[in-house]
């Protein structure tokens, strides 16, 4: 058998408060909900499992307060295997936290994010983390947006000064440099992301190389400078959450691209992966195994 591909992931760790709804609130408006759920999540933790339970060896840089929320999601790392010497602890600082309403009749949802200790994770920490070993021998790095614009520079400069296939997934989605993007070696944005990131063409000239955007339930689509945009569809599926869809997506694609299969099989496998992850309810705990993707959609690379 051969050894699970090592990936780095770099990013957020939060506690989902989860409210199901008839309708997402406008503003102004007061709508009453389901019960509240506690469920472990963060863009960074939800890659981090998603990429575990798919077939991954994954090492978690990433920092958690000094309360109850941080030793739960400890605890939860470890239960799913994760690497978490680089997980820091943040003294006198909550754990991030996420409000989240999902529609109960379409799955879609509306986020808002405390992000606590996430808000203290430095280039520094990336740093300590790269003294301790964390990216010798890996495959590919994964980085978000849920922290600190010098804590996400110093991940991918430690990716791509090593050589290391950096894929950053840029959400929530605010500008960055040209000179970050031409050291990525994926972006893979959702519609709104791209919108904001001023679109494809512009970010294909900006310098990155490899374009993956997710389209919801209608899949994804492969952009590369001077090839013709390629789209993927995702298997038909009845939505009940789509929290974590887009970390799920992520981390299936590093996982696959990791143990050797081409992009576009990579990409078939994590349209396959997301669109498990979407018929069931809460971010890391519906986040399917490698196993079940397999079983279920016949996908490539099992």
């Amino acid at each position: 058998m051969n050894p699970k591909p090592i990936l780095v992931v770099v990013g957020s760790s939060n506690t989902d408060l989860v409210v199901s709804v008839t309708q997402i609130p406008a503003p102004g408006q007061t709508v009453l909900g389901g019960a509240l759920q506690t469920i472990p999540g963060g863009k960074g933790a939800n890659q981090a499992v998603a990429a575990a339970r798919l077939g991954g060896g994954v090492r978690f840089v990433a920092r958690l307060g000094d309360d109850a929320y941080g030793a739960l999601a400890r605890e939860g790392f470890a239960r799913e295997g994760l690497d978490t010497r680089f997980v820091f602890a943040t003294p006198g600082v909550a754990s991030g936290v996420a409000l989240i309403a999902v529609d109960e009749k379409t799955g879609e949802n509306s986020i808002v994010v405390a992000p606590g200790a996430n808000a203290c994770l430095s280039a520094d920490d990336i740093a300590l983390a790269a003294a301790r070993a964390a990216f010798d021998g890996a495959a590919a790095v994964l980085v978000s947006l849920e922290i600190p614009d010098d804590a996400v520079f110093a991940a991918v400069e430690a990716g791509h000064a090593r050589g290391i296939p950096v894929i950053l997934n840029p959400a929530p989605a605010r500008p960055l440099p040209a000179e970050l993007l031409q050291k990525v070696t994926i972006l893979t944005p959702n519609q709104s992301e791209l919108t904001l990131l001023g679109g494809s063409e512009a970010l294909l000239r900006a310098g990155v190389a490899t374009l993956v955007t997710t389209l919801g339930a209608e899949g994804a689509r492969l952009e590369q400078l001077g090839e013709v945009p390629q789209t993927f569809a995702a298997p038909a599926v009845t939505a009940v959450d789509t929290v974590a869809a887009g970390d799920c997506f992520t981390g299936a694609l590093a996982v696959e691209l990791a143990q050797g299969a081409s992009l576009p099989d990579a990409i078939r496998f994590a349209c396959a992966a997301a669109a498990l992850k979407v018929t069931r309810p809460g971010a890391q705990p519906g986040l399917p195994y490698r196993a079940e993707v397999v079983a279920r959609y016949n996908a490539p690379n099992a």
